[in-house]
């Protein structure tokens, strides 16, 4: 029978990427390349949107949202992987583990929800445009942007609880370069489908709104762009037509074909 510690570790191990230097030598040059201009582009967006008083509008505002995400998201988890790369200690402590786990899941989720309100925003834009400022006002744009960050928190908290309550064996080796939780569950001792069940429902919901709504807003704004450009083709038409033969020269026409075909019939007669 396998050991079981029924007691939390206060270490665990990462294995990283790999233990060939090399090797390790190419992910953190490119880590460190990826994790700079991350947070370069996005430290620069999110000055440029608070300098101009003109983009202070409800789609920068959620892209300045997804700024903050793409940094804390990237500093939660690239510096952690840069070090385990050059040092051959790669254990981290428990509480650390279980702050990367809840922020990487808690980010993850507050994206995928302020992305579907990005679509939402570009619905109202551009399907309700003379309604655009009433639609996203202020008080919705923050009201949706905490709603999303508070459900993913919430969301993320309740996993990580669950996973950290699981006892583990003896090995607290986790064959990965950070904390997540499938890792966790397949070291664990004990029956773990309860945990399985909460994570493929959360993720399920949070996938499909999200995916739901941005769907359905664009499928609405590709139909109103449709509409548009048949209206716009459609004055192109008659505009054409309106040049090419003005009001009255349908009527020129058939008193030109009567003179032509009068004038005709004198020649032949004469």
């Amino acid at each position: 029978m396998e050991e079981v510690n029924q007691t939390s570790p206060e270490r665990f191990f990462l294995l990283g990427l790999s233990n060939i230097l090399y090797i390790s030598a190419i992910c953190f040059i490119l880590f460190l390349f990826m994790y700079i201009i991350t947070l370069s582009g996005n430290l620069l967006l999110i000055i440029v949107v608070r300098m101009n008083p003109k983009l202070e509008t409800p789609m920068y505002f959620f892209l300045s949202n997804l700024s903050v995400i793409d940094i804390s998201f990237s500093s939660t988890i690239v510096p952690k992987i840069l070090v385990n790369t050059v040092v051959k200690d790669r254990s981290i402590s428990l509480l650390a583990c279980a702050l990367q786990m809840f922020f990487s899941l808690a980010l993850g989720s507050t994206e995928c929800f302020i992305l579907a309100v990005m679509a939402y925003d570009r619905f109202a834009a551009i399907c309700r445009p003379l309604h655009y400022n009433t639609i996203m006002n202020k008080m919705l744009c923050v009201s949706l942007a905490v709603g999303s960050w508070s459900l993913s928190f919430i969301n993320s908290a309740i996993h990580v609880f669950l996973t950290f309550q699981l006892p583990y064996c003896k090995s607290h080796h986790v064959n990965h370069f950070f904390c997540e939780i499938p890792p966790f569950l397949r070291m664990s001792c004990q029956d773990t489908l309860r945990n399985e069940i909460a994570m493929y429902i959360s993720a399920g919901i949070i996938a499909m709104c999200s995916f739901c709504l941005t769907l359905i807003s664009y499928i609405h704004i590709v139909s109103t762009i449709s509409t548009i450009e048949d209206q716009f083709l459609t004055r192109k038409i008659q505009s054409f037509f309106r040049l090419c033969f003005p009001p009255n020269c349908g009527g020129s026409l058939l008193r030109g074909h009567h003179v032509y075909v009068s004038e005709t019939s004198i020649y032949l007669l004469s």
